[in-house]
């Protein structure tokens, strides 16, 4: 039965305005509209988790970091309009920086009748997550449990849709600003969001009352039927023979056409003290691009028959990072990290734009050719040449030096030949690697 708590608890809940400073100018249960906030000088727009979710959905939908920030400075200076918030919708005008207006509006799929039936019969099997709504918060284990039972309360990457009369195509300054304010909104009380899932305040509390009534005067099943109930299985024999019938796994994802766009780091918080926020974009964009290669390659026909490449060395790591020609200050501290100096360290990221790590050892390692190795590479050099036309090399290890020119052939581990050219009195890359050690050499010639 409806306790008189209850009753006062609901009640009190329609009735008092939201904590963020601004009270409801329109109250209807399918619609709310908020007035217009203060500017947000100095804080920032959410503090709760379930604020910082939608943020989040938000930054990693959009595909214009530009128009995050433009949509920032907006929200912060207070250029956001009165907030209507109904079902699939929010709407605002958002004035430019030189006072244009701008009706902008952000969608938001509805929960369908079925995904709202199991939202509330999980959320009337557990008292605590309505008194959790009624406090104004968000419990994180309601929205677990949501998703336990097939419903996604918290939009995720691309369900936040922009419409603008400003027509981009893509989330604009105006409809990052609105999203921006509505994470404030949503931080005071989480019902805006229940709103604009497709129920309003009055309607959801109304049925989980009706539903709590009807669960606290269900019978109980008997003892010794729930016995029977949690006994209840399948026969190993049975299980086993299901086995050779499963269902073909789902098809394997789809390769997006570029890496993603990392969060952006260009927040209204100090960074702590030695975080360099340059260094940890440019980290998480080599992150979002290396995945994407992995993907790539994960992808390809015939990946589950190629052995695992063993993981990079620190050192490999500070050159493949250098290779994407990160600003001074960040290939200093790669060149410093990885033991070389810069002039090394660019030496490094040529060897391993023509060959990756293969390349990289040529350059920097020394080795011993096996006897069998070492006759196979003579007979290759042998072979490469007309009689009287090679030239003539100088081996050391694996390295042969031509005499008298400035070139020079590295055997590789896996055979191949590399070409080099001394350039200021140090041996540097020329070109990939090569089969046939006459191939390699004329990379380093052709231009002579």
């Amino acid at each position: 039965m409806r306790s008189d708590a209850y009753d006062e608890t609901h009640d009190a809940a329609h009735g008092r305005g939201g904590d963020n400073g601004s009270d409801d100018v329109t109250s209807y249960d399918n619609e709310r509209t908020f007035e217009a906030l203060p500017p947000a000088h100095g804080r920032g727009f959410a503090q709760t988790w379930w604020g910082q979710a939608w943020m989040k959905a938000l930054e990693d939908t959009a595909l214009d970091l530009a128009q995050l920030k433009t949509g920032r400075r907006l929200a912060r200076a207070g250029a956001v309009g009165a907030v209507s918030v109904r079902p699939g919708r929010i709407t605002a005008v958002v004035q430019d920086k030189n006072g244009t207006a701008h009706r902008s509006d952000v969608l938001l799929q509805e929960l369908s009748d079925d995904e709202w039936d199991r939202l509330l019969g999980m959320a009337v099997e557990r008292a605590g997550h309505i008194a959790a709504l009624l406090d104004r918060e968000m419990p994180p284990h309601l929205v677990e449990d949501a998703a336990t039972a097939g419903v996604e309360l918290l939009p995720g990457i691309g369900d936040l849709e922009p419409e603008c009369d400003c027509e981009a195509w893509d989330h604009c300054g105006h409809t990052a600003a609105l999203c921006y304010q509505v994470a404030r909104l949503l931080d005071q009380d989480p019902f805006v969001l229940l709103l604009m899932r497709g129920r309003g305040e009055r309607e959801l509390l109304d049925e989980l009352q009706v539903r709590s009534v009807a669960h606290q005067a269900a019978p109980e099943a008997p003892q010794e039927e729930a016995r029977e109930a949690a006994q209840e299985g399948v026969d190993a024999a049975e299980a086993y023979e299901d086995g050779a019938i499963l269902p073909p796994l789902p098809e394997p994802p789809v390769l997006p056409a570029e890496p993603g766009l990392p969060p952006s780091l260009d927040t209204e918080a100090e960074p702590a003290p030695g975080v360099d926020v340059a260094a940890l974009e440019f980290l998480a964009a080599r992150a979002a691009a290396e995945a994407h290669r992995l993907l790539a390659e994960a992808l390809a026909p015939g990946h589950e028959q190629q052995p695992v490449d063993p993981g990079l060395t620190p050192g490999e790591d500070a050159v493949r990072l250098a290779a994407a020609s990160p600003e001074a200050a960040i290939a200093g501290r790669l060149a410093e990290g990885s033991g070389r100096d810069r002039d090394g360290l660019a030496r490094a990221v040529t060897a391993w734009g023509y060959g990756g790590r293969a390349a990289l050892a040529v350059l920097e390692e020394e080795w011993t050719l096996e006897a069998g190795s070492l006759a196979r590479a003579r007979a290759a050099l042998d072979e490469a040449w007309d009689e009287g036309e090679r030239p003539t090399l100088r081996a050391a290890r694996n390295r042969w030096t031509v005499v008298g020119a400035d070139a020079q052939l590295r055997h590789g581990r896996d055979g191949r030949w590399w070409p080099y050219r001394k350039d200021h009195g140090r041996w540097v890359p020329a070109g990939p690697a090569a089969n046939d050690p006459a191939t390699a050499l004329a990379a380093v010639t052709a231009g002579d």
